[in-house]
């Protein structure tokens, strides 16, 4: 593993580097961000090279304060989440160096690209943890350098409650994990990860629970998701793109590593976490539907999709517990490859986003409109994006979900109630694909065709040459992933055999049949395609091609104002769904001949965040309030809180 804490210490570097030579704001960015991407790279090759391998799992591991181990092991279930971790962060890393180009704020943003660095150092050694020590130490930096980097603009209230409420939910969150946790302890009496399998089902049942709760926090299922929509848009769109991709991620991976440490393949577990993701999907999108800030919309379809993945692992695992292995690695390969997928085309949409916002200066979607035609390389990335998370083909976002689709109808071959559940997989994955395909086409109508709304979007550009590198990258992979799946397809499968399942030798015949008939196919689409385009130019060749207004149905002189709204696109879809996304509406009524300028402003409510403030949010921030008398100042004080804590942790002490 020395390629790997070559990556990690290159990264951090970077981020201290940027630090102590902040004054120097360009070419300290500059030298920042090549080390960055140089780490990342680094990292990218070294996973690359394990799932692609045939050797075995790397293992290191260091003495820590003459009486804890810090150990790490690298398989392929760790390798293919440090592949999406250490890529996006890459790309990310270079779309920066244009977007954080506020030299007056040159400490700030040195302070920006420390936290960046910690956050990519944790991801990458929270995947590859071998014991619990290592695993909460950075867990715990994770959240923590992911705090600050969401309130880098701490000036606006937004942006600072946006940071609490994560820090709470985080916390929430890690002290479930800290229960799972105690309670192994308890019964193996060791920091290990390799004696849980010995303890007893009906302990592991209560322990796969309070994970799932933990993980899921983080990981943003339905209802702890409250903290993700206000966290994405309130962080840089860089750092948004790398929470939203791979960060989140994290809590799929403490999941789905639970479960298989656990080595219990009861269906409970696949049940709960199929409907979790059902619930998940369909909601994340509702939700989505009724934004009108572009980036809030884009963190709803983050939930969506930890949907479809946690479907994914579910019909996974209820292949296990069913005793058909087909059912289960479609499932889970098809739940991997979807993390893969959603963070290249989530990291593209952010990009896409931060683009505008900081072009136009605004991320309400109502205030935008036609932006394609100066923003061209922005909106066809986009459009790539979108396209890609509709999962449509020959899109990446196609491949995963047809994984999915077709571990669900192996289980409708089943009795009981796996087949009832396949059922209801493959559904809610035609309802998520559905209302996932409206959505974007209201974002990419509303905010890229039509006219400028406002001024805001009139007369932007697209200049900032590594953002749009960044940009033309992912939406390449979209395609390249989408038309080309197999070496995917078997990394996923890979991480597969890490699963300890007794798949070992999973036979690969199947897959690559269906990899080959979806490159046919695409294949097939874009010849097609590319013959209509010659088509169209050879017979309009030397045309006249002339330009007149539309007609407006007796009306000549139509306004911006007369297009069509994120809101008004939505409605129909919005109240159908309204017992679960209750709409809040504020329109004075119109009075009398000659009436005065009016308004409509709408908003969906969250049905979770209304509950889930009262019931987690508040009592939290009461009980600090309370506790703030601790907080008094004096040196002395605190030296004897640490004597004390030192004292109380002896008794616990053979």
């Amino acid at each position: 593993m020395i390629q790997f804490f070559i990556s990690i210490m290159m990264i951090l570097f970077g981020g201290f580097f940027s630090l102590v030579f902040a004054q120097h704001s360009k070419s300290t960015k500059i030298i920042t961000v090549v080390l960055l991407s140089a780490g990342c790279f680094s990292g990218v090759i070294t996973a690359v090279a394990q799932l692609m391998g045939t050797g075995s799992d790397m293992v290191a591991s260091f003495e820590y304060l003459n009486g804890f181990s810090l150990a790490f092991q690298m398989d392929g279930l760790s390798a293919f989440f440090l592949m999406a971790i250490f890529g996006v962060s890459l790309l990310a890393a270079i779309y920066s160096f244009h977007y954080m180009n506020q030299t007056e704020n040159s400490v700030k943003i040195a302070v920006n690209y420390l936290f960046f660095s910690f956050l990519i150092a944790a991801m990458a050694l929270v995947v590859t943890a071998s014991n619990i020590i290592t695993f909460m130490l950075f867990w715990e930096i994770m959240s923590l350098s992911s705090f600050f980097l969401v309130i880098y603009n701490y000036d606006l209230p937004e942006n600072r409650k946006a940071g609490f409420l994560y820090f709470v939910f985080s916390h929430v969150g890690a002290m479930f994990i800290f229960a799972a946790f105690g309670i192994i302890y308890g019964y193996t009496g060791s920091f290990g990860f390799g004696s849980m399998a010995a303890i007893p089902d009906s302990a592991k049942i209560v322990i796969f629970i309070f994970s799932f709760v933990g993980f899921g926090s983080k990981a943003g299922v339905f209802p702890f998701h409250v903290w993700l929509p206000h966290a994405h848009p309130a962080a840089p769109s860089h750092i948004s793109a790398v929470m939203s991709g791979v960060m989140i991620k994290t809590g799929i991976y403490g999941i789905i590593r639970m479960y298989a440490l656990l080595n219990f393949h009861t269906p409970i577990f696949g049940n709960i976490v199929l409907i979790a993701g059902v619930v998940s999907g369909i909601l994340g999108v509702v939700y989505a539907l009724g934004q009108h800030d572009l980036k809030r919309l884009l963190a709803y379809h983050s939930v969506e999709n930890i949907g479809i993945i946690l479907i994914g692992l579910g019909i996974g695992m209820i292949g296990v517990s069913s005793g058909h292995p087909l059912m289960a690695v479609l499932g889970f390969s098809g739940g991997f490859l979807h993390v893969l997928n959603h963070a290249v085309f989530k990291s593209l949409l952010f990009m896409g986003a931060g683009m505008v916002l900081h072009k136009t200066g605004t991320s309400s979607i109502d205030a935008m409109g036609g932006l394609l035609k100066s923003m061209k390389i922005t909106g066809t990335t986009f459009i790539i994006g979108s396209l890609a998370i509709s999962g449509l083909p020959p899109f990446n976002g196609f491949v995963s979900e047809f994984l999915i689709y077709m571990g669900g109808f192996k289980g409708v071959a089943l009795g009981e109630s796996a087949f009832v559940m396949s059922i209801v997989a493959i559904i809610s994955l035609a309802i998520i694909g559905g209302l996932a395909l409206a959505c974007f086409t209201k974002v990419v109508g509303v905010v890229f065709q039509g006219e400028p709304r406002t001024k805001a979007a009139e007369n932007v550009n697209e200049k900032g040459s590594t953002m749009l590198v960044s940009m033309s990258i992912l939406a390449a992979a979209c395609i390249l992933i989408g038309i080309f799946p197999w070496v995917f397809i078997q990394m996923s499968i890979k991480a597969v055999c890490a699963l300890g399942l007794d798949y070992g030798n999973i036979p690969l015949a199947p897959f690559e049949g269906m990899a080959v008939n979806i490159t046919l196919a695409a294949m097939i689409f874009l010849v097609v395609l590319l013959l209509v385009i010659a088509l169209r130019w050879y017979y309009y060749r030397g045309k006249t091609i002339t330009q007149s207004g539309t007609w407006g149905c007796g009306f000549t002189r139509p306004t911006v104002k007369m297009q069509y709204t994120g809101s008004s696109y939505a409605a129909f879809l919005l109240e159908f769904f309204s017992p679960v996304a209750p709409l809040k509406e504020d329109h004075p009524p119109i009075k009398g001949l000659f009436p005065l300028k009016t308004y409509y402003r709408s908003h969906v409510h969250d049905i979770a965040e209304l509950h889930m403030e009262k019931v987690i949010v508040r009592p939290v921030l009461s009980l600090f309030d309370k506790l703030r008398w601790i907080q008094h100042g004096d040196i002395h004080l605190y030296i004897g809180y640490i004597l004390l804590a030192i004292v109380s942790v002896l008794f616990f002490i053979n």
